[in-house]
């Protein structure tokens, strides 16, 4: 999921110091729960810890390139190293990071967090533990098969009658055949300098080996699209689209550190905003020591971010702390599957429902969009939402509202579960075509999850799922289908 650039307005000024928003993140796999605790602990680091410029150049490293620096990797490790002492003690984890929330998880699923945690640490030291350059090139060979050693007029096939026709004509030829040939996305340093694989990108899943099932590690992502279109594509300073003699004059790479550092510059400023809030004194001190453009990290107050069990849509209804209760919805096109009548039932009568569109994925045809699109409305509307009317159409985002008519007294979809197959257009490349054995490493152990049981909801926590109606609506020009609901 990717948010503005900016934190909306009606968080910063008309709801501040009077709703603590709560956040809810349901994924797939404990890899993604992973790396978005990493991120955010890193968006929210202290000022005197690390700079706005040092944290934005941190963030796109970690987030969008297969190898780092080695300054970047070694804050990965200490602070995989700290997150990994922290996820099997509670009330350490409350205490030093109080805006996560690990609670709704399972204890297994924790266990199996500090595992992640452990491995990005360099619980299996050297480079070979997570050849990450191997494994990118063996994956961009069994995708292109016998195309491989046209790599590059696919890759300028791929951005200019594809990406660039669907609205992102600002990124760079060189920057998207850099990305499609090493997985290096953001070159902020001389490109020497880039040798560590990145850990955060590897991920386990099942193999068939020999008549048997074993455990793997290797990297499933993204080898096709690329992460330029998130923050890359647009931004409210149009100077930055400015174009000469038909060409962009920034790249996209450029338009990314530019949204990105004024992001974290928001939530920095928001923090700051509601920590002083009411207290004039302590506003006015706050404003005299700090220099002008100097942010200081949120608040504990501020939100909490919880982190939900895995497989566990179809079940939230069933916990009355769940069921009528969100506000606002986002599904990203990787999980529309999990758009249900019984996922609906968690958003109460009036909420918004938002989901990503599969407009840049460039294994996606034209034809086939629509047709992703209308099977969109269709569990939309089966999940009891109708499209959102007074919205600007988009072809990134499609909108629907919760029908008001399932208030108290009305009868919910999810009374009745039952399963809505979905024809998924657009498949994850690993589910197209089988792995090759040489993507993977072996793993140790790697049993499958059973699957989730909710735990006792907390005595106060259905005070706080509901979040004011629109608070977080994301621009038109954003994507990201990696993350879940």
């Amino acid at each position: 999921m990717k948010m503005r650039p900016q934190i909306p307005k009606s968080l910063r000024e008309e709801g501040i110091g009077i709703l603590k928003p709560q956040f809810f993140v349901l994924e797939n796999n404990l890899e993604a729960v992973a790396r978005h605790m990493l991120i955010f602990s890193l968006a929210l680091e202290e000022p005197e810890k690390m700079g706005l410029q040092e944290r934005s150049e941190t963030f796109l490293e970690v987030w969008g390139n297969a190898l780092l620096r080695p300054p970047v990797a070694a804050f990965v490790r200490a602070q995989a190293d700290l997150l990994a002492h922290l996820v099997p003690e509670p009330d350490r984890l409350e205490e030093q990071l109080p805006w996560l929330s690990l609670h709704a998880l399972k204890f297994r699923e924790r266990d199996a967090l500090e595992a992640v945690f452990r491995f990005w640490a360099g619980g299996e030291k050297g480079p070979e533990a997570f050849p990450m350059s191997r494994l990118w090139d063996s994956r961009l060979r069994h995708y292109l098969g016998s195309r491989y050693d046209a790599r590059r007029g696919i890759s300028d096939w791929d951005l200019r009658m594809k990406l660039h026709d669907r609205g992102a004509q600002v990124i760079h030829t060189q920057e998207f055949r850099r990305w499609r040939d090493t997985g290096v996305a953001f070159e902020l340093r001389d490109s020497s300098t880039y040798h560590v694989p990145n850990r955060t990108l590897a991920s386990g899943r099942f193999l068939s080996y020999r008549g048997e099932r074993v455990a793997a590690r290797g990297y499933w992502g993204d080898i096709a699209t690329g992460p330029f279109v998130a923050f890359g594509i647009e931004a409210d300073d149009e100077s930055l689209l400015r174009t000469s003699n038909g060409q962009p004059v920034k790249t996209a790479g450029e338009i990314t550190q530019h949204n990105v550092t004024e992001m974290l510059r928001e939530v920095a400023a928001w923090g700051r905003a509601r920590a002083t809030l009411g207290n004039p004194e302590e506003q006015q001190h706050e404003e005299g020591s700090l220099e002008p453009g100097t942010p200081a990290a949120p608040t504990p107050e501020s939100f909490t971010i919880h982190f939900l069990p895995l497989d566990s849509a179809q079940t939230l209804h069933h916990k009355s702390c769940y069921n009528g209760r969100f506000q606002l919805l986002y599904v990203a096109c990787g999980m529309v599957h999990l758009l249900s009548p019984e996922l609906g039932a968690c958003v109460a009568p009036g909420g918004n429902l938002i989901v990503e569109l599969a407009r840049y994925l460039v294994d996606v045809r034209r034809e086939q969009l629509q047709g992703f699109n209308t099977r969109v409305r269709e569990l939309a509307q089966a999940a009891g939402f109708s499209p959102q009317a007074g919205v600007r159409p988009s072809e990134t985002f499609a909108r629907f509202c919760k029908s008001p008519e399932l208030a108290l007294g009305g009868t919910d979809p999810a009374v009745e579960p039952r399963t809505l197959p979905l024809e998924v257009l657009a498949q994850p490349l690993e589910a197209r075509s089988p792995a090759p054995e040489d993507l993977t490493e072996p793993l140790q152990g790697g049993t499958p999850l059973e699957p989730c049981q909710l735990p006792s909801a907390s005595p106060g926590l259905s005070k706080v799922l509901a979040l004011p109606p629109g608070a977080l609506p994301p621009s038109d020009s954003e994507s990201d289908s990696k993350t879940g609901v």
